[in-house]
């Protein structure tokens, strides 16, 4: 999505130039949370500050956000009839290959080295262990401030543009969203819980949108059981139908929480922090990307969650009644994917090969 962004913003409108798009795509990678919904925001900000960033970044969810309450009120209504059953036992064995792929995409392009190696699998491990997949990063950071080399990336200078910044407008936004926080505690708990969980997911998820994976998973299905496992591979199929980022998957859960409030608060939620650290960081850019202790943290972060992503897929794989259809339609999935076929090509097919064979 990041490239289409791209087009729209540099070649064909204009907002913005080459050079300083890039360099928001080089930020938008370093700090938690969708990359391509920062992407939006990051744009949005450069234009026309924050109401240009909250403008693009609405803008840009809302779409997937009213695609996924109708899939997930859909789902909530028919997930107990056969086909539906069917397809979705199809659709199961895809997922894990879609987080299958995930952990094969970054770990080749962050395992660059043991010690990344070593980092990785020390995560996998305590993730395996039981530990929280959050315990597991800060960890990582620390490892990374104190072992790693800290050689920042090379990066291309940042290019100053003049943009329309607002520290209150930033500041009116965070006060809103703290005093939602506050009426949702005295209101509906478990709302707040919901809400609080999916800020901390954000906060954490380092890599873009498939970081909050784990960290979803840990929350929702081993700690709290709001949902089991097999709904939650459910909700993330449902995810990969929407033109948006997976972490659109928080909708899905949110919503199986509490109905359309849950969904409501669970996107808000799991949006918000990420929006806020990139209007917040973009107008210091340089000082940023030019940290070395950011450098050593993130790295080391990144890392981690390759080890996280590929104990996750096999839990995920634990969850799937294997057979030997399903094993051909999630190797077949694999092998699209690594061939980059189009994600949405590979759902519905394999869809239609679950209602035929499954």
């Amino acid at each position: 999505m990041v490239p289409y962004i791209g087009n729209l913003a540099v070649e064909r409108k204009r907002w913005i130039s080459d050079q300083t798009f890039r360099d928001g795509v080089a930020l938008c990678q370093m700090i938690p949370g969708a990359t391509a919904m920062q992407t939006a925001a990051y744009v949005g900000f450069r234009a026309r500050g924050v109401s240009g960033a909250a403008a693009s970044f609405i803008g840009f969810g809302l779409p997937a956000f009213f695609l996924m309450v109708g899939l997930s009120a859909f789902y909530a209504r028919t997930h107990a009839l056969a086909p539906v059953v069917a397809v979705f036992n199809g659709l199961a064995a895809i997922v894990v290959a879609i987080v299958a792929n995930a952990t094969l995409m970054f770990g080749k392009t962050f395992l660059k080295d043991l010690r990344a190696v070593g980092i990785a699998l020390i995560a996998a491990i305590l993730f395996a262990l039981g530990v929280s997949p959050i315990l597991v990063i800060v960890l990582a950071a620390l490892v990374g401030l104190v072992a790693s080399d800290g050689s920042p990336p090379a990066v291309l200078a940042a290019q100053s543009q003049s943009v329309p910044y607002s520290t209150r407008s930033l500041m009116l936004i965070a006060s809103t969203a703290a005093l939602g926080c506050v009426a949702l505690f005295f209101a509906q708990h478990q709302l707040f819980d919901l809400a609080a969980i999916m800020l901390r997911i954000d906060l954490f998820a380092f890599g873009g949108g498939f970081a909050s994976v784990p960290l979803m998973f840990h929350e929702f299905v081993e700690v709290r059981s709001w949902i089991d496992a097999p709904t939650f591979l459910n909700g993330i199929a449902l995810g990969q139908i929407t033109p948006g980022p997976i972490v659109i998957t928080a909708t899905f859960v949110g919503y199986m929480v509490d109905g359309v409030i849950g969904a409501v608060v669970a996107t808000i939620s799991v949006f918000l922090p990420s929006f806020l650290i990139v209007v917040g960081i973009a107008p210091y850019l340089d000082k940023v990307r030019r940290s070395i202790y950011f450098s050593k943290a993130s790295g080391a972060i990144l890392y981690s969650f390759v080890g996280l992503l590929l104990t996750v897929t096999f839990r995920f794989g634990s969850n799937v009644s294997w057979d030997i259809p399903r094993a051909l339609l999630a190797g077949a999935a694999l092998v699209a994917l690594l061939l980059k076929i189009e994600l949405i090509w590979i759902v519905l097919i394999g869809t239609v090969v679950a209602v035929l064979f499954l």
